[in-house]
């Protein structure tokens, strides 16, 4: 745990403010990352009253601490997939006033589905590479913690093309191996049918269940979900 320092005679919006600053925990498993936003939480006059590096710490003391906001990345240890999203949603079970904010290098249309489908506000899903400046990131934090939905444009296109059609990202080649795999086909039939290597087979595979947003879970069958997903659009 990384405690951030007080900010308790820091102004929380702007200059004249009088009002506590606004409490924040973060939990980003990346120490450099983690440490430098603490110190521009702290420079955006918010109180960051502790940093974690997964998930489960921050689960552990969230009761005690009792923050405005949390601030998550999706995917952390122990598997690196999306510990931040289902912190999030255990989150807003214990504390249902809680903002929360997903900060990600990549944009995972599937948990801000999920995440957005279980809330009524309160919730934002920024890109780390993206969030341009610290009035940015100040601003979105503010938003957030008064009940509104803060996107970045790129998860709100990718959430769209998701409701739309989730085949549509996939290339002309994935709808062919996809189609093949609808018919039952293993991987080395499909690559004797379309004339190309099993290895280029099994990367189109992986990218048809990147993009129609199945995770290895270790309980779903991603082949038979990826079949359906075809048969359904």
């Amino acid at each position: 745990m990384s405690p951030s320092p007080s900010s308790a005679d820091v102004p929380a919006n702007g200059p004249g403010a009088t009002e506590a600053p606004l409490r924040l925990v973060l939990a980003e498993d990346s120490v450099l990352l983690r440490e430098g936003l603490v110190r521009l939480f702290d420079e955006a006059g918010f109180d960051c009253v502790a940093a974690y590096g997964d998930a489960d710490a921050l689960l552990a003391e969230v009761d005690r601490l009792r923050p405005d906001v949390a601030v998550l990345d999706v995917r952390m240890p122990p598997t690196f997939r999306d510990e931040g999203v289902r912190a999030a949603l255990e989150l807003r079970r214990r504390l249902p006033g809680i903002g929360i904010l997903l900060l990600s290098q990549y944009v995972e249309a599937t948990y801000a589905h999920e995440l957005l489908a279980a809330g009524s506000g309160g919730l934002g899903y920024l890109l780390k590479d993206r969030v341009a400046s610290l009035d940015e990131l100040q601003d979105a934090v503010l938003r957030i913690h008064a009940g509104g939905t803060v996107l970045d444009p790129q998860v709100v296109r990718e959430l769209l093309a998701r409701r739309t059609d989730p085949l549509a990202r996939l290339t002309p080649r994935e709808r062919d191996v996809l189609g093949l795999m609808a018919e039952g086909r293993t991987n080395v039939s499909i690559a004797s049918r379309l004339v190309i290597g099993v290895g280029a087979v099994e990367k189109n595979v992986t990218a048809i269940f990147q993009k129609l947003g199945l995770d290895d879970s270790g309980t779903d069958h991603r082949r038979v979900l990826a079949v359906l997903a075809f048969l359904r659009h």
